[in-house]
This record gives structure tokens, sequence and C-alpha cells, in this order.
């Protein structure tokens, strides 16, 4: 299941949550992963990007934030 998918299906599940019959628990459980899987892609997605800018600094050298923090 790609993103798109997995986002469309959470959007039916939060779609069907609404309405007087409620979700089963089985839905409720597919919701809460899907919702996991997907805040996990952003963050490793924000990560990676993050990872990849360099900062000038004032002395003229070139700083990695991914090397500059992964080392915290």
């Amino acid at each position: 299941m790609n993103m798109e998918e997995r986002i469309a299906r959470i959007n039916e599940l939060y779609h069907k949550s609404q309405t007087p019959g409620g979700l089963t628990a089985e839905e409720k459980m597919e919701q809460r992963v899907l919702r996991k899987e997907y805040v996990d892609a952003i963050r490793s997605n924000l990560r990676a990007q993050l990872d990849n800018i360099d900062i000038l600094e004032k002395d003229g050298t070139i700083t990695n934030l991914g090397e500059r923090f992964d080392k915290k």
C-alpha cells in the first residue's frame, strides 16, 4: 500500500468514525496503525531533509546539520 492509498484509507476511517455507527474494534486498530505509519514516514522524510542541510558559518566553514547533530 503506497502513501496515497494509506492517506485515503485514513480519511475513509475518519469519516466512518463520525457516523452514528462508528468504527469496529478492528477498524480502530487499523486506523491507529495507519496513522502511526503515516507519522513515522513524515518524521523520517523530515529528518532526511534536515540531514542534508548545510549551514555557512560566520567563519566561512560549512557545517552539515546531519553530521553535527547525529554525534549527540
